[in-house]
C-alpha cells in the first residue's frame, strides 16, 4: 500500500473548495457524473481512433445509494485509471489530465465535458470519506484503490475489479445526510443530468401487479442522451418541439411557436427556444431559459448571455463557448458571448419575420401574446426595432391590425394637424374612454388600442422614430386641441368673466381633488363640460408606476383638466344665474376693489427702476396695507363665487356628467348624481 500526500499549494484546499469553490453543495454530484460521462467519451474516441480495440460494451452510468452504510456510489465503464493516472489527475491537483487529452485527441475528441481535478474534489463537501475504486482501459494494469478522509493524506493500494472504469464512493458526513435519500437523488440527476450523452442509470423500473408495486429489475434510465436541440430540425415533427416543451415544463399551456438554434461558427450553439402564452402579469418569469454546456445543465440564470427581452422565453440553448461561473461583468465583456447573444437576437427576429410572411393570419391571431416579447425587444434593443418594425403590428379598437407603414397611409391625411404633424390617437381602455372613442371616430379618425403593460414606454420609443409625428391618448384634451385643424376660436369672455366662471366650477368640486379649469368655443352641441388628462403627466405617472422607484413623477397627486365648453346653452345658463344672483353683490365687492387696485398699481410704478433702499418707508407701508386690502375684497368676492357653485345643482350636474362621460364618478359621488338627476328631472 502507498501513502502519501496530495500535491497542493496550500495546507488544506478542502475548507477553501467547500468555502470558495463550490457555494451550492449539491453541484457535486454534476461534477462527479459529468467525470463519468467525460471518462466514457473518451474512451469512445479512443475507439474511434483505434487505440481501444476492445469491446466497448454496456456504458450506462450507475448511481447507487447504500443508506445503511452510508455511502453514495458512481460508477462508470469508461477509460479508468492506472495508479500513475491517478497520481497525475488526482494527486496533483494543480494539473489537469483532460487538457492533455485533449490536447492529443483534439480533432476526434468531440462532446467531452469537463476534467479531472477540483471537480472530483466537491465530493469532499458532503463526505467525510471519498473512495475511488478503479482499472485502467489499458491491457496488463491493475486495479487500485484510492482513500482520503478530507485531509491532504491519502492511501494508494491495488485491489480486485474485474472491469474496466471507476467507482466513486463517498461516505456522506452527518451534515448532507439528505444526499442518502433516494428522492432528492433522483431530483439532482434529474436537474443536472436530464439531457446527458450517456445514459444514466439510477435504480430500477417499478409496475403494478397484483395490486402492489414490485421490481422489475430493468434498470430505470434518468436521462434523454440525444435530446432534441442536438437533432436537426428537419428530423422534426411539431409534435417533437411540443412534447419537448412539455417535458420542460409539464404545467405550461401550449407554447405559440419555437426557434431552433443550430451553429457551429464562429461559434458553437444550439438550442431550443420557445414563445410562452402569458395571460396575466403573473405569468412573467425570466429565468425559464436553461443553459447546457454539452448537454450538462449548467444555470437557469441566463442574464448577460441572452438578450434581457429574451430572458421572457422559454427553453434550452446549449454552448461549450459560453465562459462558466464568471462575473456578469466579464460575460458582458466576452467576445463569444456578445456574438451568441446578437445570434440569438437575430434568430428571433427573423423566426418572427417569417412567419409574418408566411401566414400574417395566424401571426395576427397569435399578436397579442407576442406583443409583450416584442415590444419589450424594441424599447430595450436597437437592433432589435430595427428588425421589428418590419413585422410589429398596430391593433385599433376595431381589431384590424396594421404594420406600422401601412397605418402611418392610413391616416396620414387625416390626422394630421395644421402644423404638419401626424397625430396617432390611442386608447388604454375602449369602455372607460368610449365616450372619446366615439368622439373621435365621428370626426374619421382612427384610434389604436395600446393597453400593454409597455405600451408607455413603447410609445415614447416611436415618438423618438417616428418623424413629425405625435401619440395622444384620446382623452388627453378635447378633439379638437388634440389634433388642431384651424386656429381656435376666440372664448367671448373676458379674462374677469373667465375668472369668476372657474371660481363658480372650483367650488363644485372636492377641495383635494385637482382640476386645471380652462375654457374653450366647442359649439353649442359639444358637450358643456369635459374631463381630460394630461397626456405628459399620466404617461410619466405611468411609466413610474411600473418602476420599482416611483420617482417623482409617481408620488405626484392625480389631475386632470376641466374643459368648460363656454357656447353651450347651459353653460350660459349658469353664467347668466351667476349674475342673476350675484350681481349686486359682486358690484359691491367691485366699487371696493377698484379704487384698491388702481392705488396700488400707482404705487408699482412709483417705485419703477428704484432700489429698495431708495423707497421710503412711508410708500412700502402703504403698499403692503393696500395689498392686504384688495387680496381681503377678492378672497371675499372669491369665496362668494365659490359659494355659489358649490350651492348650484346645474354646475354639480355638469361636472358630474363629465365624470361618469370619463368612468370617474364612482361610490358616494354617484349616487348623488344619481339623486340629483331625479331632483332636476320635471313630472311634465
Amino acid at each position: 500500500m502507498q501513502t502519501g500526500k496530495i500535491n497542493v499549494t496550500t495546507e488544506n484546499i478542502f475548507p477553501i473548495i467547500k468555502k470558495f469553490l463550490y457555494s451550492d453543495h449539491e453541484i457535486f454530484l454534476r461534477e462527479l457524473i459529468s467525470n463519468a460521462v467525460d471518462a466514457t467519451q473518451k474512451l469512445k474516441t479512443l475507439a474511434s481512433v483505434g487505440e481501444f480495440k476492445g469491446e466497448i460494451g454496456d456504458t450506462t452510468i450507475r448511481v447507487k445509494l447504500d443508506s445503511k452504510a452510508g455511502t453514495l456510489t458512481i460508477s462508470d465503464s469508461g477509460i479508468g485509471m492506472t495508479a500513475d493516472e491517478i497520481e497525475k489527475y488526482i494527486n496533483q491537483i494543480a494539473f489537469s489530465g483532460a487538457e492533455e487529452f485533449l490536447a492529443k485527441y483534439k480533432n476526434q475528441a468531440n462532446g467531452i465535458i469537463g476534467h479531472f481535478g477540483l471537480g472530483f474534489y466537491s465530493s469532499f463537501m458532503v463526505s467525510d470519506k471519498v473512495e475511488i475504486v478503479t482499472r485502467s482501459w489499458k491491457d496488463d494494469t491493475k486495479a487500485v484503490k484510492w482513500s482520503c478522509n478530507g485531509s491532504p493524506d491519502y492511501n494508494l493500494e491495488e485491489t480486485e475489479r474485474e472491469n474496466r472504469g471507476t467507482d466513486i464512493i463517498l461516505y456522506i458526513n452527518e451534515e448532507s445526510k439528505e444526499f442518502l435519500e433516494d428522492s432528492r437523488i433522483d431530483g439532482l440527476l434529474k436537474k443536472y443530468c436530464r439531457y446527458l450523452p450517456v445514459s444514466i442509470a439510477f435504480g430500477t423500473i417499478k409496475e403494478w401487479k397484483d395490486g402492489k408495486e414490485v421490481e422489475t429489475g430493468k434498470d430505470k434510465i434518468i436521462n434523454d442522451t440525444n435530446p432534441l436541440w442536438t437533432r436537426k430540425p428537419v428530423d422534426l415533427k411539431d409534435e417533437d418541439y411540443q412534447k419537448f416543451y412539455h417535458d420542460l415544463y409539464p404545467v405550461a399551456e401550449e407554447p405559440l411557436f419555437n426557434i431552433h438554434l443550430n451553429v457551429d461558427y464562429p461559434f458553437n450553439l444550439t438550442g431550443v427556444l420557445y414563445f410562452p402564452r402569458i395571460k396575466t402579469n403573473f405569468d412573467i418569469q425570466k429565468n425559464k431559459i436553461q443553459l447546457y454546456c454539452n448537454q450538462v445543465y449548467v444555470t437557469d440564470s441566463v442574464e448577460g448571455i441572452v438578450p434581457e427581452f429574451l430572458t421572457l422565453l422559454h427553453g434550452v440553448i446549449d454552448s461549450p463557448d459560453i465562459p462558466l461561473n464568471v462575473s456578469r461583468s466579464y460575460l458582458q465583456s466576452d467576445s463569444n458571448v456578445k456574438k451568441i447573444s446578437s445570434h440569438i437576437t437575430k434568430k428571433v427576429a427573423d423566426r418572427l419575420q417569417e412567419i409574418f410572411k408566411n401566414d400574417r393570419e395566424q401571426f395576427e391571431k397569435k399578436w397579442d401574446d407576442l406583443k409583450l416579447f416584442i415590444t419589450f425587444g424594441m424599447i430595450t434593443d436597437e437592433k432589435f426595432y430595427e428588425r421589428a418594425e418590419k413585422f410589429a403590428l398596430f391593433k385599433n379598437v376595431d381589431g384590424k391590425y396594421f404594420t406600422f407603414e401601412e397605418y402611418e397611409k392610413l391616416i396620414k391625411e387625416n390626422q394630421t394637424d395644421k402644423n404638419k404633424t401626424l397625430i396617432y390617437l390611442y386608447t388604454t381602455n375602449k369602455v372607460d374612454q368610449h365616450s372619446y372613442i366615439e368622439e373621435a371616430k365621428s370626426r374619421g379618425y382612427d384610434v389604436l388600442m395600446m393597453d400593454g403593460q409597455l405600451d408607455p414606454h413603447l410609445i415614447n420609443a416611436l415618438e423618438s422614430k417616428l418623424k413629425d409625428s405625435r401619440f395622444a391618448r384620446v382623452d388627453s384634451d378635447v378633439i379638437e386641441k388634440i389634433i388642431v385643424k384651424e386656429d381656435r376660436k376666440e372664448v367671448a369672455l373676458s379674462t374677469n368673466e373667465q375668472n369668476d366662471l372657474r371660481a363658480v366650477f372650483e367650488g363644485a368640486v372636492k377641495s383635494e381633488d385637482h382640476y386645471w379649469i380652462s375654457f374653450e368655443d366647442l359649439g353649442e352641441n359639444a358637450s358643456p363640460v369635459v374631463i381630460t388628462h394630461s397626456e405628459f403627466m399620466r404617461r410619466m405617472k405611468d411609466m413610474a408606476a411600473m418602476s420599482p422607484t416611483a420617482g417623482m413623477y409617481g408620488n405626484l397627486p392625480d389631475s386632470h383638466n376641466m374643459v368648460v365648453n363656454v357656447s353651450h346653452p347651459l353653460v350660459k345658463s349658469v353664467i347668466a344665474s351667476k349674475s342673476e344672483s350675484l350681481g349686486s353683490k359682486l358690484d359691491e365687492l367691485d366699487k371696493n376693489i377698484k379704487p384698491l387696485k388702481e392705488k396700488a398699481n400707482e404705487l408699482h410704478k412709483s417705485r419703477k427702476d428704484k432700489k429698495d433702499e431708495e423707497i421710503p418707508q412711508a410708500d412700502k407701508d402703504a403698499l403692503a396695507e393696500t395689498e392686504k386690502q384688495l387680496d381681503k375684497f377678492e378672497e371675499e368676492r372669491r369665496t362668494l363665487l365659490k359659494g355659489f357653485g358649490g350651492d348650484q345643482k346645474l354646475v354639480k350636474q355638469l361636472i358630474d356628467l363629465a365624470l361618469l362621460a370619463n368612468n370617474m364618478l364612482k361610490g358616494e359621488d354617484l349616487s348623488r348624481f344619481v339623486k340629483r338627476s331625479l331632483e332636476l328631472i320635471k313630472p311634465e
